[in-house]
């Protein structure tokens, strides 16, 4: 070893031209040998739209190549993505009729509960089985619970709503139930519902941090839902302009019993994502939301991007900043992208 001048050396203080930054970027081998962030078809959890009295899928406009499926065409879908190993999917049922309550949520013949049992008999356990929980899809106001006199949204009666919801999608098959209202205790009520009932295997993935995002217009599209009077629900989602609440969110849902907590929208919170993984001991998901998946093909279909490049960058950044699964409804393309050739 040459002098050192009675001191070490040390291996961070090398700099250029010594230290070049480049040699582990020269090829694709040791990029993938040194690559920090992993995006597998693991990570991936398919959003599947399935709508009461139609005879064939219906497109989606504001969401290209996303269908609202037939029960025929959903059972098709689903077989298909375990074929593609992707490991979950979760369902948004699209009911024929509407009312105040919402009562199509919890009906035993319900379309998300017939589908349900559906998929169960036709995947069994190749499938991860998530059932939205809310009830905006079947209400005939569009809000996420019952409207009190007062003319918003319930609390603790919407509370009771979630528990007999969660109690008829876990009866026809859901393995995983997600509370997406964001009603205060609403983790807590439901994982009560269940164990009272002998469910204490149903698991639940909460929306814990859900943020009152301009980015749900084509989800809004897909499940038919209108928000009545031109409403909005800054009442409950959270404010785009706070972290600390998301924090307090994500914390009160795991202590409630979240087995999973989850961000959305995605992109514009990966610093939630990062500092929920930092403090949260149980799986994170990230929601890549409807306007985010949008934008991609909105860009692609004139040319200014490359749409499946974009795809698995926005996927892989989620990864990064901490997420352990991620809902997207990239699930399907990507999984035939990262699919061994």
């Amino acid at each position: 070893m040459g002098p050192t001048n009675g001191r070490r050396r040390s291996i961070s203080a090398v700099e250029f031209p010594r230290r070049r930054l480049r040699r582990l970027r020269r090829t694709e081998a040791v990029r993938r040998l040194v690559a920090e962030t992993t995006l597998s078809v693991d990570d991936l959890v398919a959003p599947l739209f399935v709508r009461e009295g139609i005879d064939a899928p219906a497109p989606i406009a504001s969401l290209p190549g996303v269908v609202q499926h037939t029960l025929t065409s959903l059972r098709t879908e689903v077989s298909e993505l375990a074929d593609l190993g992707v490991p979950a999917v979760i369902l948004f049922g699209v009911p024929a009729t509407k009312d105040a309550a919402g009562s199509g949520a919890w009906d035993p013949d319900g379309i998300v509960q017939v589908a349900l049992r559906d998929l169960k008999e036709t995947v069994g356990d190749r499938v991860l089985l998530i059932a939205d929980l809310c009830v905006d899809e079947y209400t005939d106001h569009g809000h996420c619970g019952v409207i009190g006199a007062d003319g918003r949204v319930d609390n603790d009666a919407t509370l009771e709503i979630y528990q007999q919801v969660a109690l008829a999608q876990a009866a026809a098959g859901a393995d995983v139930v997600a509370p997406s209202g964001m009603m205060d205790g609403q983790v807590g009520a439901i994982r009560a519902a269940l164990d009272d009932a002998g469910r204490s295997d149903v698991a639940i993935m909460a929306y814990a941090a859900k943020y009152a995002s301009a980015l749900y217009g084509p989800f809004r599209e897909a499940v038919d839902v209108r928000i009545a009077d031109g409403g909005d629900r800054r009442d409950y989602q959270q404010d785009p302009r706070n972290a600390r609440e998301a924090l307090a969110e994500l914390r009160a849902d795991v202590g409630e019993g979240a087995d999973i907590a989850m961000v959305k929208p995605a992109l514009a919170y990966l610093d939630i994502i990062t500092r929920a993984r930092t403090v949260l001991d149980v799986p994170i998901a990230a929601y890549h939301v409807s306007g985010e998946y949008a934008m991609i093909k909105a860009a692609a279909e004139r040319g200014w991007i490359d749409g499946g490049a974009v795809a698995i960058e926005h996927l892989t950044a989620i990864r990064r900043a901490g997420a352990d699964l991620i809902l997207t409804y990239l699930a399907r393309e990507v999984a035939e992208q990262l699919r061994p050739h």
